[in-house]
């Protein structure tokens, strides 16, 4: 078009048909846009269907990259939390043993018998209870000749003469 206009102008032309040919130019450059416009009416609904297909693909691989890495983090998250109890968990337990062993000192010192003492206690008065359970089988006859010197014992005892009260 700009050619053909600077072919018109090199043969200078007259005036009336250089400005025929700009009207004729201007008429193509606005035919030309309306072509372009309706065009783009056209192809712009698949354009934008396209724009958006390829949107929701790009959204839906992002979410599935972030998912993996809070999955990630999360999982991270659980083990060092995980850690961090266990130590405090042992660290408990130490202070709570060097605790025990201060109040069982102290305990000690003031006298009082420790749960080991008290078991060994405990499983020796068993023992003399099985030895005098073992003795008491055993001697059931002098049982019976202690009654009757305890009853002969009791009678000079009845015969005294019990107090008066004054009252």
């Amino acid at each position: 078009m700009v050619k053909k206009l600077q072919k018109m102008s090199d043969d200078k032309k007259s005036g009336p048909q250089l400005s025929g040919a700009v009207k004729e130019s201007a008429q193509q450059i606005w035919l030309a846009g309306l072509g372009a416009f309706s065009k783009a009416q056209e192809e712009g609904g698949k354009v934008f269907e396209t724009l958006v297909k390829e949107g929701l693909s790009i959204q839906r691989k992002t979410q599935a990259a972030a998912e993996e890495k809070i999955s990630e983090a999360t999982s991270k998250m659980a083990n060092m939390a995980t850690d961090i109890q266990s130590k405090a968990g042992h660290q408990w337990d130490k202070l709570e043993n060097i605790f025990e062993d201060r109040v069982a000192k102290a305990l000690n010192k003031l006298g009082v018998p420790s749960a080991k003492d008290v078991d060994a206690l405990i499983a020796r008065i068993d023992e003399l209870n099985r030895n005098v359970q073992k003795m008491s089988v055993k001697a059931p006859a002098p049982k019976a000749a202690a009654k009757p010197a305890a009853k002969k014992a009791a009678r000079p005892a009845a015969k005294r003469p019990a107090a008066r009260k004054t009252a």
